[in-house]
């Protein structure tokens, strides 16, 4: 018989650098445990001593030396061989591969072989073929049986690594035969005595006595139940019997993952086709004479079959569940969600999830007609005079929400996830003849809201919360969430609960729980409602005043530099921002004397020139009617433009300059010396004239805020258009000075007077003041721009 095994010349460098020949060997590959990896063996011909023992490094590019006779000072001593060329070369010498004699004094060969050829594909290919066609597995088992027998424990370590190196060439037809019902069991026994362990496993021991399959239902096809047991165990192999695979062995198990997945698929075939084990499960799980721990084993049961589900592709996906519904398994959850039993309703919530996640158009479905057919039992128990106590099924989810027993709500958090999803329009079906989302949020708001929000009413009836405890924070931060959902996006539903039900003041009074993250939740569902700029919102905050618990709780956080400081402070910035005028108002005219110390932003300083700027408008329509006119005229000027003489510096042509003096035409060379000033020179004086002129302007105002309107623009019929500056003109309602005025000294809700720039003009005849309204955000609206300074030939438009 041919060695197919790798036979090698050793040699080693000594200290003089001169090779010494340490023998002839065999080589292989194999798992040395203190190495910690996959290591070249290299085994004496003569006595099988081992010659070489060197760990793989997967780093290191290893090549196959084909040169002899080289000095080893060279740097290139070693040629690449090409793989492919390698296997044709085996292919062509070798064209089977023949397996050593099955014997107890060989087993330590077959090892050898099996590891040597894992590395390259076309020889697993051979090792795959020669094991099919000769039966091998088989007799290696019968082997294991004599070492067992024997007590021979290095023939079993022999063992293990064969069968674990079977599992490596990835070939469902030697899953086939090792996954038998003959010889699985054995398999795994072989897998037990794993060399790198002291003492071997006791799989087949948990297999055989501890694991104990029961039938719920009793399966009469012999094929089903047999491709049950050899799922579980395949399963067991792969999650506790093999090692954990390495980076090379990783793609090597791929097969294996594929065999568990095809028998889980058969499996729930062959269950969904029986008509008989389905109609017996469902029956015995709502039968109320069924005892506890048979029910408790249904529902596992139940809950396993849709697990497996998840492997089916989408259209089987899709008749599974319809059979599942045809057979009742809504209203058999219903039933079993309304048990006592804690691990029975946590199995249930399992399926249920499993329900919602793929079709919650079917759940919708079932829950609305529920509600239809208890509304119709209603109305005739009420001319019976009798009381209906029937409890829709999605109301025992929210009932089991806010009933949640774990201190972490682990239970309540799944359920708050699919109750979200049950209400999200965005996976609800709109066709020809109704709209799911107008129906179902229709159905939710009348049935179910009540129930969802019932903690957060019970708990807010004053004006901090009745109970205050971690658990209870924790399950109105939920009920907060999916509240917060539903005005994103729900419409009018949602709002007109809100409103109606003063759901919003109820939301606030937890702003001052002693949780922070439950005071947040709270601020973050009005910050929610704010960003709607709705003002059926604004109204029904500004009626009831609710921006006070917000305010108090900025008070109370003082100084401190947190999350709460910071959404709250986020939230009066929006209103700003967006300039919400009726909120703006409200909160300047309410809370202005609590914020106004607040210097550290410009947030509540912006919101008060806001609000100054609104009231000037409102009492002046003239005012913002000329502003109108102006802002139609207008020319912006860029920050950066340039004046007329300094353009014309820059503008000089390089053509036109001589040894770095401009030329002068020769219309110009008449003029005196004085009449030929230097541009910039002229530039820059008129600039100084300017700032000193401007000076003089701000030395005559009177500020009030950061920025307030520092001129008034008036108009007589007859006369020209008359700019001049405050000191001369009537006083502005709102302004400095003005009687009223929230900027006038001794007023309430004076601001710290700063000092403002003002727009003005620089033209031939003097410098001439003109209205601005002067804003910290450049993004907003057009109607909100301030006023840049126009031309003399925009002004003379209104000089007639």
């Amino acid at each position: 018989m041919t060695d197919t095994r790798r036979r090698v010349k050793v040699y080693t460098l000594n200290e003089d650098r001169q090779w010494d020949d340490r023998g002839t060997g065999h080589v292989s590959s194999g798992y040395v445990e203190r190495l910690k990896g996959m290591s070249l063996l290299v085994r004496a011909e003569s006595d099988g001593s081992l010659l070489l023992e060197s760990k793989i490094n997967p780093n290191t590019a290893y090549q196959k030396q084909q040169v002899q006779g080289k000095d080893p000072s060279v740097d290139i001593t070693q040629d690449l061989v090409d793989e492919s060329e390698e296997e044709r070369f085996d292919d062509m010498s070798s064209p089977g591969l023949e397996l050593p004699s099955c014997e107890l004094s060989r087993l330590e060969e077959i090892a050898e072989l099996v590891a040597s050829s894992l590395p390259s594909p076309l020889r697993r290919e051979k090792l795959a073929l020669a094991l099919e066609n000769e039966g091998y597995i088989k007799k290696l088992l019968e082997l294991f049986h004599v070492c067992e027998d024997l007590e021979n424990i290095e023939g079993l370590h022999h063992l293990y690594e064969i069968i674990k190196g079977i599992f490596l060439l990835n070939r469902t037809a030697l899953f086939e035969v090792m996954f038998s019902e003959e010889c699985i069991m054995d398999v795994i026994g072989c897998l037990e005595y794993d060399p790198a362990l002291s003492q071997p496993r006791k799989h087949r021991e948990f297999l055989t006595k501890t694991a104990k399959f029961k039938e719920v239902i009793p399966i009469s096809d012999p094929e089903l139940k047999q491709k049950i047991h050899q799922t579980y165990r395949v399963q067991y192999i792969q999650d506790m019997v093999l090692p954990t695979p390495s980076v090379f062995e990783e793609n090597m198990l791929s097969t294996l993952h594929s065999f568990i997945f095809f028998n889980k698929v058969e499996i729930v075939g062959m269950l969904q086709e029986d008509e008989k084990f389905l109609t017996d499960l469902f029956a015995q799980l709502t039968d109320e004479a069924t005892d506890e721990e048979k029910r408790q084993e249904l529902v596992n049961f139940l809950k396993e079959f849709c697990a497996f589900s998840q492997t089916l592709q989408p259209q089987n996906r899709d008749a599974f569940f319809k059979t599942l519904s045809n057979m009742g398994i809504l209203p058999a959850l219903e039933v079993i969600l309304g048990m006592d039993d804690t691990q029975v309703r946590s199995a249930a919530t399992d399926i249920f999830s499993y329900l919602v996640e793929y079709n919650p158009s079917m759940v919708r479905e079932f829950v609305m007609q529920e509600a239809q057919q208890n509304d119709d039992v209603s109305k005739k128990l009420t001319e019976q005079k009798i009381t209906s106590k029937d409890i829709l099924l999605i109301n025992l989810i929210i009932e089991h929400m806010i009933c949640d027993t774990d201190p972490e709500l682990g239970g309540a958090v799944q359920l708050m996830g699919l109750l979200r999803t049950l209400v999200d329009p965005e996976n609800m079906l709109a066709t020809a003849n109704k709209t799911e989302k107008t129906e179902f949020l229709g159905f939710f708001y009348k049935h179910c809201m009540h129930v969802l929000t019932a903690p957060l009413l019970a708990n807010t009836t004053e004006d901090k919360p009745s109970k205050d405890d971690f658990q209870t924070a924790q399950l109105l931060a939920l009920v907060l969430e999916l509240l917060t959902f539903c005005v994103e996006h729900h419409t009018y539903h949602i709002k007109n609960y809100i409103i109606n039900k003063d759901i919003l003041r109820r939301v606030l009074v937890l702003m001052a729980s002693k949780h922070a993250f439950l005071a947040l939740c709270a601020l973050r569902f009005k910050r929610k409602i704010i960003g709607l700029k709705d003002e059926f919102y604004n109204r029904y905050i500004m009626k009831s005043f609710l921006f006070e618990p917000v305010v108090k709780a900025f008070l109370n956080n003082g100084s401190r530099y947190n999350l709460m400081n910071s959404a709250i402070i986020e939230m009066f910035e929006f209103i700003r921002v967006e300039d919400i005028k009726s909120l703006t108002a409200h909160v300047i005219e309410n809370y202005w004397k609590a914020l106004e110390d607040v210097d550290y932003v410009q947030t509540f300083k912006g919101l008060k020139l806001r609000f100054e700027q609104q009231r000037e408008r409102q009492d002046n329509p003239k005012l913002d009617s000329m502003r109108s006119i102006l802002r139609n005229h207008r020319y912006r000027r860029d920050a950066r433009t340039l004046e007329d003489e300094e353009e014309m510096w820059f503008n000089t042509d390089e053509d036109d300059m001589e040894d770095g003096e401009a030329v002068v035409s020769p219309s110009d060379k008449t003029k005196n010396d004085d009449d030929i000033m230097d541009p910039i020179s002229k530039f820059m004086e008129r600039k100084k004239l300017k700032e000193s002129e401007e000076k003089e302007v701000l030395l005559k105002t009177n500020l009030s805020g950061r920025q307030s309107p520092s001129f008034k623009l008036s108009l007589s019929s007859g006369t020209k258009t008359n700019l001049t500056s405050q000191s001369s003109a009537t006083n502005l309602p709102g302004s400095p000075g003005s009687p009223g005025s929230p900027g006038s000294p001794g007023s309430p809700g004076s601001v710290p007077k700063n000092t403002s720039q003002t727009a003005a003009i620089t033209t031939k005849g003097g410098l001439v003041g003109l209205v601005d309204y002067p804003d910290d955000d450049e993004d907003d609206d057009e109607d909100e721009d301030k006023e840049d300074t126009l031309p003399l030939s925009k002004k003379a438009k209104f000089d007639s």
